[in-house]
């Protein structure tokens, strides 16, 4: 059964749609089974797939309210090679139709189900607050993976997204947990930037990837064109870095199987 992973944090500007896309398209280019979910109403992942988000005729709106099934409205995104829920501006009413609806908490859950096998990995980007799209997607998944750049801000707003991780995981999903921290928009020059990595090395310890996401003109380039680094530019050092991120999941989740198994 395929592992879903959240992308989230409750701070905007981390490098969540980005790190969705491009991880998506490394793991499909490791021969993995990919679904990507865009629960975002402001449909980025969905344009950097190269979908057109005004024309879709069913959305992950359509799905969260029973409106049509998860495979009615998935969509295949020809430069990730990868398979997409898409989203659009429609999602906005998402957060006030869910809440007279049954198992609010747990609609995609309910949705993914009958095709979770059908995957390897299903990564789910998040919009940049604890609304119930994100609580819809923390109840749904595996583990989180919290993009962040090395910033005091950044550092400081991390502990709330911790607690909302460790609430949600008490209420709605006992089996939630933090999967792992990806440093985005990383350079080294800056003080700072290995001030706030100690930190996070020191407090998170293997939580935190090895693999990190340096400041790359192609990776901000790409999604204007609706496509990964990869296809734009796969000789850039962020199309690389993530392909090292997506080696690096790999390998960690064949050692919790084997480790599971022993």
């Amino acid at each position: 059964m395929g592992k879903v992973f959240a992308i989230a944090n409750q701070k905007g500007g981390v490098g969540k749609t980005t790190t969705c896309v491009n991880l998506a398209a490394s793991l499909v280019a490791t021969k993995r089974r990919v679904l990507l979910i865009d629960l975002d109403p402001q449909g980025n992942a969905t344009m950097g797939s190269g979908i057109d988000k005004l024309a879709l005729e069913h959305s992950v709106y359509d799905v969260l309210t029973g409106e049509c099934d998860l495979a009615t409205a998935m969509q295949y995104s020809e430069h990730g090679g990868y398979q997409l829920l898409p989203a659009n501006r429609d999602l906005t009413a998402a957060e006030v139709a869910l809440l007279d609806m049954p198992n609010k908490e747990h609609r995609l859950r309910e949705a993914l189900a009958p095709i979770r096998e059908n995957y390897d990995y299903i990564l789910i980007d998040c919009p940049p607050s604890l609304s119930m799209l994100t609580i819809n997607a923390l109840s749904a998944s595996d583990g989180v993976i919290i993009p962040m750049q090395c910033e005091y801000y950044a550092l400081e707003g991390l502990s709330d997204l911790v607690n909302s991780i460790q609430r949600i995981g008490q209420l709605l999903n006992p089996n939630l947990k933090i999967e792992g921290l990806l440093r985005t928009m990383y350079d080294p020059r800056i003080s700072l930037t290995n001030d706030v990595s100690a930190q996070l090395k020191e407090h998170f310890g293997d939580k935190l990837y090895d693999a990190v996401i340096p400041r790359n003109v192609r990776l901000a380039e790409a999604p204007s064109f609706g496509m990964p680094a990869l296809v734009y530019d796969k000789q850039s050092r962020g199309a690389i870095a993530y392909l090292a991120l997506a080696g690096e999941l790999v390998r960690r989740q064949r050692a919790k199987a084997k480790s599971a198994t022993a």
